[in-house]
Formats: structure tokens, sequence, C-alpha cells
């Protein structure tokens, strides 16, 4: 196990019990192509006479770790859900699509992919589902040269409400909103795995993914406020709780209530040393989130069966700190109009806490604004224009 956070890297913002993993990140070319530019590489493979899964596999190699449109890497989650997505949508041009092969990926053309997008409408995929593999099939265009070679998804004929994301909750997720009694829950879950129920107060309490909850460090990421790096003028409480999130940004969560101090020191109470995750040091990442979620399952937290996953778990916390902003409900569990001022900055702690840039992703667990023109005319002149 690595050591205990330092300060000089604290305040950097990262977290060097990942540092020794960071070379391995970034996947080593082969060997013959050292000193070859990308289109070097991509020229012996003749198009029409390669094997068309052989040069995606080239193009993926090249270029996987691109984010599409900005000037950074992407995530290995994303390189693995594109790599896998890209494989597919080229198998299910012949198996689905109707086409006698799959072409080469740079002859790809805008009838297979509007093969393709009829297929997903009679799957019927979800919105984000589209937009995802939209998003996928641009950064490969993009790998090749063909920038703007994704139309529009209207253009494609899709209707609006078959690839607009819902950006504001539509029904309350919380297992509040479900009438569960989550210490109860826990209190259950804890005989069967008292680490996996540990992880589940922290998503309950600090309004943690279950990523983030399982990689937590009860001790190496809880540090006093003067640490932290933020101004004084932002101090909530005594300590905070160091958190790298979703596309690796980082935020600190102010331990400010009983509730939240107990989670963590009930955290550290099963786990092994001061450096120690909540996981089993037995098992790597993926086995750890793979028990979390069959414990979800096993106590039927499904959708299926009881309308709720872990993620409600966050929700539910999300939702709390709004009524404890506002003195009202979100709009998703039914509360009423609230002034402007008061509901954006409600929404801005939402979001700072859940690890969002923008003020606007706090409407994925609230639900949309209720407007009143009583509640608005309250609202300061400053926000209200």
């Amino acid at each position: 196990m690595s050591t205990v956070l330092d300060l000089p890297a604290e305040r950097a913002g990262r977290d060097p019990t990942s540092s020794r993993r960071i070379g391995a990140q970034q996947p080593l070319r082969r060997q013959h192509w050292a000193g070859r530019s990308p289109q070097q590489i991509l020229a012996s493979y003749r198009p029409g006479k390669a094997d068309p899964l052989k040069v995606l596999e080239v193009l993926i190699e090249l270029f996987n770790t691109r984010h599409t449109a900005l000037e950074k890497t992407v995530s290995h989650k994303t390189r693995q859900e594109r790599a896998r997505f890209l494989h597919r949508f080229f198998v299910d041009l012949q198996r689905k699509a109707g086409f006698r092969q799959a072409p080469d990926p740079r002859n790809l053309g805008q009838r297979h992919i509007h093969a393709m997008v009829q297929v997903w409408q009679r799957e019927k995929l979800a919105p984000a589902t589209i937009q995802t593999y939209l998003s996928f099939l641009r950064g490969l265009g993009s790998w090749m040269g063909k920038h703007g070679f994704v139309r529009k998804p209207e253009q494609y004929g899709l209707g609006l409400d078959e690839y607009q994301r819902h950006e504001y909750a539509q029904h309350d997720k919380s297992w509040a909103g479900k009438g569960i009694d989550v210490q109860a829950v826990l209190a259950e879950v804890a005989t069967f795995d008292p680490r996996v129920a540990a992880s589940m107060r922290l998503m309950d309490a600090l309004g943690l993914r279950r990523k983030e909850s399982v990689m937590h460090r009860p001790f190496a990421h809880v540090h006093p406020f003067d640490q932290t790096g933020l101004p004084e003028d932002q101090k909530q409480a005594d300590e905070y709780v160091w958190v790298k999130g979703k596309g690796g940004r980082l935020r600190w969560i102010a331990l400010e209530t009983e509730g939240q101090r107990a989670a963590v020191a009930h955290a550290r109470s099963v786990v092994e040393g001061r450096d120690a995750h909540m996981g089993n040091p037995a098992h790597g990442l993926k086995r750890n989130l793979r028990r979390l979620d069959y414990a979800l399952e096993k106590f039927g937290f499904t959708k299926a069966a009881r309308g709720v996953t872990g993620h409600g778990l966050r929700h539910g916390n999300l939702q709390a700190l709004y009524q404890e902003a506002t003195g009202m409900p979100p709009p998703v569990r039914g509360g009423g109009p609230v002034p402007v001022d008061q509901d954006r900055a409600a929404r801005l702690a939402v979001s700072e806490r859940a690890g969002h840039a923008r003020v606007r992703a706090a409407g994925a667990y609230l639900g949309a604004r209720v407007k009143s023109s009583a509640a608005d005319a309250k609202a300061t002149p400053s926000l209200s224009k």
C-alpha cells in the first residue's frame, strides 16, 4: 500500500496513492511503429484489402486515449466503452443492418450511420445511449480527419424525444421517496458484508457515487480545513473529505453534520490500516464494485424489485442538501416555488457536492425549478435579470 497523502500533492489536487499507476495508463505503441506517424501507419493497411476490424483495431490503438473535443485524455472507462461500441457497431452493420460486409472504417458513409440509427430506433434505445453512440462515432470521424462527419441527430430521422436527454429528473429516485428506512437496510447489509454497508453509508451521508465510496480511504482522504487550500471565507467545517470523481474532477466535501462524521468514523472502524480503502484489500476495484452491486441485488435494491438502485442514496443526500438550503423539498419530491436566487444558490451547492462542473447538472437530482411570479419577485435584482 502507498503512503498517506502528503500536503504538497494534496494542494495540487492529486492523490499520490495512485501516482505509481500513471505510466501504466498510457498504452505502449507497437515496436515496429516507432518513428512513424499515424498516417504512415494507416497507409500500410490498404482500403479494400485490409480486414476492416484490423483497421479499426489500429485506429483504436492509435487514438482511443483522446477526448472527442478537448485537448486531454479520457478515462479508462470511456476508452473501454468506446472500443466496445465501435467493434459492435461494425459487426452489427452486417448482423443487424443488412450490409453484406462491414466497410473499412475509412470508408464509413452516411448510409451506414443511417442504417444503424434505424436499428437503434427499432431497439428503442434510450436518448442518452443514442447521444453517447453518436459521440463515439464523432470521435472515430475525428481520428480520420473527418471533423463534422457525423451529422445532427434529426438529420438521421431521430425525433427530439429519441435523442434529447432528460436534463431534469422526471421522478424521485431517492430511497426516502420510496419510504425505505436507510439505516435499517444498512444494519441488515452489515450482517452480510460490513465493508459494503459502510460504503453505502458513505453514499448516503456524503452523496458519493458507488465507485467513489469503494475507493474512499477514510483516514488518508480526510483532512483539516487548513490543508484543503480552499479560501478561508469558504470554510464550512473543521474537516473535509477529498474526492476524485468522474472525469478526474476533484472536490472537497465538508463534514458538517454529526451523521457525516459518524459515517466516516464507522468507515474507519471496518478498514485495516490508515491507508486502506473501503474495498476488500484482497480484491481489485472491479471485483469490489461487483460485490457492492451483488449486495444491492441480494437485498432487492434494483429498479425491478423496489424501484431504486444504490445511486438513489446519492440522490437522497443531494435532495436533503437542497431542502436544508431552501426549507422546501426539491421539485421532484413535490416542493413548491422557491425564490430564484435562493434556488440557484441551493442548486450550486448541490452541484458542487455532487462533483459537477455546471449548476444545471443539479436538475438531474432535483427536477426543474417550479416557477412562480410571486416567488421570483423576491429574487435579488442581479440574479433575476
